[in-house]
């Protein structure tokens, strides 16, 4: 028990990194801590990209929703009942009796 806390104590210390054989615990910490920012990097990158798909997704939702009541707009303004009403302004009116089809025989 007395050798664990020792060792605990001599890690607390920091007295790894300034024995014999530091040189090969240097490099493992200068490798661990390139790679826990390499993983801090990545974890940003992946945030800010995250945001910009929920971003672009509310985009998406809004420019749908406007092409939906711009499509019922235009079913609105294309029924033969707003053309005539339109027309009438004009001074143009509906004819009451069906138009014929001319016939030309040679």
């Amino acid at each position: 028990m007395a050798k664990v806390k020792e060792t605990i104590y001599n890690v607390l210390k920091g007295k790894f990194l300034v024995d014999e054989g530091a040189s090969k615990n240097w490099g493992m910490l200068i490798f661990l801590t390139s790679l826990a920012l390499i993983m801090i990097g990545s974890s940003h990158s992946i945030d800010k990209k995250v945001q910009k798909i929920a971003i672009l997704n509310k985009d998406m939702r809004e420019l749908r929703d406007a092409f939906v009541a711009t499509r019922s707009d235009l079913m609105k303004l294309k029924m033969e009942s707003s053309i005539i009403k339109k027309l009438e302004v004009e001074g143009l009116y509906s004819a009451e009796n069906p138009p014929q089809k001319i016939v030309v025989k040679e």
